[in-house]
Parts: structure tokens; sequence; C-alpha cells
């Protein structure tokens, strides 16, 4: 028995990723920062009359949020089996791009809803989406990850 990280005792889905998940995961990455700093400039862009300093904040957090539960679940899904880390992947590039498209079409006047419902109930749909991904992407992922017996 080696020591090696890399032996036959190792999970497949802690190996380096390769080929299409690794460029997916990348891409899905990037696009997430991008989408995070382009909501917070389509939401400083919708809230440029906005007086008060302490709901610009609340609603920055707020915005941001999503995105920070796209990064720590990038970053727990690394022991997730293949399938499950690329399902997370495609949900953060769909959820990103949906949220920037939906904050720039209110942030533009393409539509009539209202500025500050659209930036509250898009964040807390994305959440919503991220907490159901992650959680049928964890069970599935600890069903078909073989258990390495540790006697």
């Amino acid at each position: 028995m080696s020591i090696d990280k890399r032996s036959e005792t190792t999970s497949s889905s802690s190996r380096p990723e390769r080929g299409f998940l690794r460029i997916l995961r990348g891409t899905a990455m990037i696009a997430v920062v991008a989408g995070a700093a382009g909501s917070l400039g389509v939401m400083f862009r919708a809230g440029r009359h906005q007086k008060s300093l302490i709901l610009i904040l609340l609603f920055t957090v707020w915005v941001l949020s999503p995105f920070v539960g796209f990064v720590l679940a990038n970053v727990v899904s690394k022991r997730w089996s293949t399938p499950a880390r690329a399902t997370l992947s495609v949900v953060m590039l769909v959820v990103t791009v949906a949220s920037l498209a939906i904050y720039g079409a209110v942030a533009f006047g393409y539509t009539t809803l209202k500025v500050g419902f659209v930036f509250l109930v898009v964040p807390l749909a994305s959440l919503v989406i991220i907490a159901i991904v992650v959680t049928v992407a964890k069970l599935i992922s600890d069903r078909r990850t073989p258990r390495i017996d540790q006697a």
C-alpha cells in the first residue's frame, strides 16, 4: 500500500479534474466573479438616486450573497462525484446569467417591475436554487461515491 495520494485506494471523486469538467468549473467560477461584479454595478445604477447608505450596504450584501454561496458550494463540491460537480457548475452559469439579465432589464427600464422587489426576490430565489442543488448533489454524490473502510 502506497502513501502516495494518487494511490488506487483514493476514490475517483477526489482525482484531479480533467478535460471538459475542468473547463466547465473554471468558466463557472469566472462567470460567478464577473456576475457578482456586474450585479453590483447594475444595482448601483438602479439605486443611483438612493440616499441611504445603510440601505445600499444592505442591498449590496444581499445581492452578493448568492455569488458567495456559489463560491462556497464550489469549494465544498471538490469531494463530490463528477456528475454532481458538473451539475453545480451548470447551475452556477445559468443562475449567474439569468440574474444579470433580470437585473439589467430592471435597471435599464426594459420592464415595469419595481426595482426594490427584483433586487430582493432574485437573490432569494438564487439562494433557494443553490440550497436545492447542493442538497441533491450531495445526496447523489454520497450514494455514488464508494466508501473506503478505515479498519
